[in-house]
């Protein structure tokens, strides 16, 4: 018999985010604002097993609920994460993030020539494909697949 063990203890309150694809977890902590000089009490599991998706992250934030932009920008790098609402040690909500099917000023245009990364008064604006995850900017029909992490604004 195997004896499961906890990696990481539980939380009081706040906010786990599973099912992050593998190697993203430091991309959503950046998406957060967390950074080493934060004072939240903040765990992070990284290639963890899983018997769904192969190996998974995990972030978890005590004290912390997202906001709805947050969960947006998450669901562009890890789009199977879910988010889990704990209150006194409960889940009292849990949710798969969901794909937004036009994100504006999420996302920095690929493309130098792009209207959007001029001094023109204008905001980045994409269409979402979900499967595969690719934005397409209105502007300039720029696609990007790779990498969004790091276009984020």
């Amino acid at each position: 018999m195997i004896e499961k063990e906890m990696r990481v203890r539980r939380i009081e309150h706040g906010t786990v985010i599973d099912h992050i694809t593998a190697g993203q977890a430091l991309n959503v902590l950046r998406i957060l604002g967390v950074s080493g000089t934060t004072s939240a009490v903040v765990s992070v599991a990284m290639n963890v097993p899983s018997g769904a998706i192969g190996s998974k992250d995990i972030v978890k934030v005590e004290n912390r609920e997202l906001e709805e932009e947050e969960v947006d920008r998450i669901s562009l790098i890890a789009p199977n994460a879910t988010i889990n609402i704990i209150r006194d040690f409960a889940v009292i909500e849990k949710y798969r993030v969901d794909l937004p099917e036009k994100l504006v000023g999420v996302v920095k245009c690929a493309n130098p020539n792009c209207i959007s990364n001029t001094n023109e008064p204008v905001i980045s604006r994409f269409t979402v494909n979900k499967k595969p995850v690719e934005l397409r900017c209105i502007y300039c029909d720029h696609v990007i697949s790779e990498g969004i992490a790091e276009h984020l604004i």
